[in-house]
């Protein structure tokens, strides 16, 4: 039995919001297949045209779309003075994103790599799918319970 004002339900977003929320965040998770088992990487994108736009360079990463280019990008937020999260999946294929003309230029620009130079590569993702869900984090224990505590079968 769960109680609802301590386990709140997540609300399902609608695409016309994940792509809203996308646009307000840079960083993400990509997952990609290695070696037949998923890897996680983070990359800063930004949203172009509902696809998602990212730079890398050789190595792991690079290798993994070349050989498989099914992959997911995850990004969330949270935000305590809000008390809100939201996360959000596009799941599509990954394919160079080309030279593309002034406007591709300007998000080439704005994606500086963490890593610095040597980020040659820019890769666009191609959605098949979009989810997400939005958080109430105003519930009872929601941050006030550790996640590791016997609350947490409750919360997932």
């Amino acid at each position: 039995m769960t109680d609802k004002n301590i386990v709140p339900e997540a609300e399902v977003l609608e695409a016309d919001d994940c792509w809203r929320l996308l646009g307000e965040t840079n960083v993400g998770r990509l997952s990609v297949i290695v070696d037949g088992h998923p890897d996680i990487f983070p990359v800063n994108f930004a949203v172009d045209n509902r696809t998602i736009v990212f730079r890398t360079g050789m190595g792991t990463k690079q290798q993994a779309m070349e050989d498989d280019a099914v992959v997911a990008l995850e990004a969330d937020s949270v935000s305590a003075e809000f008390g809100m999260a939201w996360s959000v999946v596009v799941k599509g294929v990954a394919g160079e994103a080309g030279s593309g003309g002034p406007a591709l230029d300007e998000v080439r620009r704005s994606l500086f790599p963490w890593q610095g130079v040597g980020q040659d590569f820019l890769y666009r993702v191609v959605p098949q799918s979009i989810t997400g869900r939005r958080f109430d984090l105003s519930a009872p224990m929601s941050l006030q319970t550790r996640l590791d505590d016997a609350t947490r079968a409750g919360l997932e």
